[in-house]
């Protein structure tokens, strides 16, 4: 089996992997216009494909992108287990599909069209295995993220995520949690944020200005059928501090046990339960 992928698909086409395809004049490039999914393909299914399909072309419509009939999920879905198939990925593959704006400036005559980019990574057989050592956590400082209209996509302009993240290697973290502009915990980089604290579940609302995360979405769906008791509550680092347990969310790990954030050690007992009962 070839585990190192080949072949990319650009606008439905497949191309060797280091194939050009952006010019200088792309707006990807030049102003991160458009969208992405992190997607994971498992046992010949896109998991939570639905979600992934209603957050891209609900943000499409909203960054006023024209959507030709020949663009839908099915076509999309179909082009990525084809290029599982060319890369030989035939066990749990991460897709990355890329979704953005042709050529031009600012107030250029636009490309209103999507253009697209899908890409796939072998992953390992336990992707959505508990992580047996708990994550180590800390606040991001140096930015906060809005609370506006965008704040929930999925968006190529992730700038704020990348300083988060490099914050985190800097200091020898797992992860690093965002704030937003009043000071409440949004997300992580790459991840929605739980907190367990007297048998409850809590996470922050959307319009706390994080992403809307598919996982977020299903577990959000599957806990309260399991019997866990879930709350969407805007939260502080004083929240934090005083969880009995803390885990992140995301479509291609699931979820993820936190053991420390700064001196405040975490259990996970809660947590592996709902993993065990909500997970796909």
């Amino acid at each position: 089996m070839n585990l190192s992928p080949e072949w990319i698909n650009f606008d439905g086409k497949l191309l060797r992997r280091e194939t050009p395809f952006l010019t200088a004049a792309s707006r990807a490039f030049r102003y991160g216009d458009g969208l992405f999914e992190t997607i994971l393909v498992r046992n010949d299914t896109i998991c939570l494909w639905a979600f992934h399909t209603d957050r891209l072309f609900s943000g499409l419509e909203l960054l006023r992108f024209s959507i030709p009939s020949s663009f839908t999920p099915e076509r999309l879905s179909q082009q990525i287990f084809a290029l599982c198939r060319e890369n030989g990925h035939i066990g749990p593959t991460r897709v990355r599909l890329v979704v953005f704006r042709g050529e031009g400036g600012l107030f250029d005559g636009l490309d209103p069209l999507p253009h697209y980019l899908i890409e796939s990574s072998a992953m390992s057989l336990n992707v959505l295995a508990l992580n047996d050592k708990g994550l180590t956590i800390d606040l991001f400082p140096h930015g906060r993220k809005a609370c506006d209209g965008l704040a929930n996509l999925k968006s190529n302009n992730y700038l704020l995520y990348v300083l988060a993240a490099l914050h985190a290697k800097s200091r020898g973290l797992d992860e690093c949690l965002v704030l937003n502009s009043w000071d409440r915990l949004a997300d992580s980089t790459i991840a929605n944020l739980f907190l367990i604290r007297g048998g409850r579940v809590l996470t922050p609302p959307l319009s706390e200005g994080g992403v809307a995360g598919v996982m977020r979405r299903h577990l959000l769906e599957r806990m309260p059928a399991a019997g866990f008791s879930v709350e969407e509550k805007p939260m502080t680092a004083a929240d934090l501090r005083n969880a009995e347990e803390v885990f992140l969310t995301n479509a291609l790990r699931g979820i993820r046990w936190v053991a420390s954030f700064g001196a405040v050690q975490y259990t996970n007992r809660l947590t592996t339960a709902i993993h065990r009962e909500c997970l796909l």
